[in-house]
């Protein structure tokens, strides 16, 4: 491992997974996924990242391999890859918790961990089966700051909740100062993930985007979703700032299409495809996304929280596979018999292609194979509809 630490004036040069070790003079400064105490922990590593530990007033890193240098009392960045393959024995606070991507994620993590999921609840099925699960249901509003009943001392945060009302005013409000009053009042959380989506990227025909790309109004040909994409990046902004105000290690992870055996987008195009409707794809054909299995997700959220620093952490979040909507649904095709139609139109959205190198730097490559994943899906949803291999 690349680094050096002096304490005391004694070099140490070489640490083991989890090994704790004596900061005499540490800060408070939240670091990765833990606070310091006086003593930290060795988080994880490889042969060839290093991952800081700790930084204490009395000693120094030199992290050869981070090629930045880290100063007192300041949040040292992590570099690669700490493979926490599942979170166990933690309380975790799930926003947006009846939706499609975090309510699977709830259900899960709450086997082995005690889960607070927040949303408004209007559904009350949604509640009870959540609850039934293990899952601690608590009603929040994030228009009016209202997220209180959440419990102060939970390790990490998962933030999936959107407001999509249309309404500028009401979503501005929601999504970015709703936000801001959630990262405050988790202030103390070991790690912080707020999902954001590529839909934040300016539509720019066929160009593979990176983090740093161009930002831009992505939804706004879409009548129904015309505050989305400002109100991502104007959730992003507050994240960021947040971050650095509460000393909150924190991922930005930029979503692409979710799916899996509970919906997603191409599961919408399927449903059309079975209602004898043309799916709506570009006219600067082909329209490629990165879709990303629920199994994926799981997999992945852990990680993203294991990156999380100050200042945040942002990464692009999707399959390894770049995927047409043409290809998915001709796919769909095959497995149904169902003909797929299109419609080229320029009154949806451009293609959103992206540069996957960032996340599996840091999280990693994705397992479920998009053919794989989506006759899943089908069989999950349309068993009946399945011809036979």
């Amino acid at each position: 491992m690349a680094c050096l630490v002096q304490v005391d004036g004694v070099p140490v040069d070489h640490f083991h997974l989890h090994q704790g070790v004596d900061m005499h003079s540490a800060s408070a400064t939240p670091l990765c996924l833990g606070r310091l105490a006086g003593r930290c922990r060795v988080l994880g590593h490889d042969e060839d990242h290093l991952v800081v530990l700790a930084h204490a007033a009395t000693g120094q890193f030199s992290p050869e391999k981070c090629r930045e240098e880290v100063h007192e009392v300041s949040v040292a960045s992590t570099k690669g890859n700490m493979r926490n393959e599942e979170l166990r024995g933690s309380t975790i606070v799930i926003t947006g918790v009846t939706g499609q991507v975090a309510k699977p994620l709830a259900l899960a993590l709450a086997r082995e961990n005690e889960v607070y999921g927040a949303a408004r609840f209007t559904d009350e099925a949604a509640r009870l089966a959540l609850e039934s699960a293990g899952v601690h249901c608590v009603p929040v509003d994030l228009l009016a700051g209202d997220v209180g009943g959440l419990p102060t001392d939970a390790d990490y945060v998962l933030h999936f909740a959107v407001s999509k009302t249309n309404n500028w005013e009401t979503d501005l409000a929601a999504n970015s100062g709703g936000l801001a009053t959630l990262m405050e009042h988790h202030r103390e959380a070991r790690a912080f993930l707020h999902c954001s989506t590529t839909g934040v990227y300016k539509p720019d025909g066929h160009r593979l985007f990176a983090e740093d790309g161009p930002l831009g109004d992505n939804h706004g040909v879409w009548p129904f979703l015309r505050t989305y994409s400002i109100c991502k990046i104007a959730a992003e902004a507050t994240a960021r700032w947040a971050a650095t105000r509460f000393d909150l290690p924190t991922t930005i992870a930029r979503l692409s299409v979710p799916y899996g055996d509970g919906g997603g987008w191409p599961a919408i195009h399927l449903h059309m495809m079975l209602s004898g409707h043309a799916v709506p794809v570009h006219i600067d054909a082909p329209s490629v996304y990165h879709p990303l299995h629920a199994d994926d997700i799981l997999t992945m959220v852990p990680r993203l929280l294991d990156v999380a620093t100050v200042p945040a952490t942002t990464v692009n979040w999707g399959g390894s596979e770049g995927v047409s909507i043409e290809e998915w649904c001709t796919y769909l095709a095959e497995l149904t018999g169902i003909e797929a139609r299109f419609e080229p139109t320029a009154q949806t959205i451009d293609s959103v292609q992206i540069d996957t190198t960032r996340m599996h730097e840091l999280v990693g490559h994705t397992t479920v194979a998009w053919r794989d994943g989506m006759r899943r899906m089908v069989e999950a949803l349309h068993p009946d509809k399945v011809r036979p291999q």
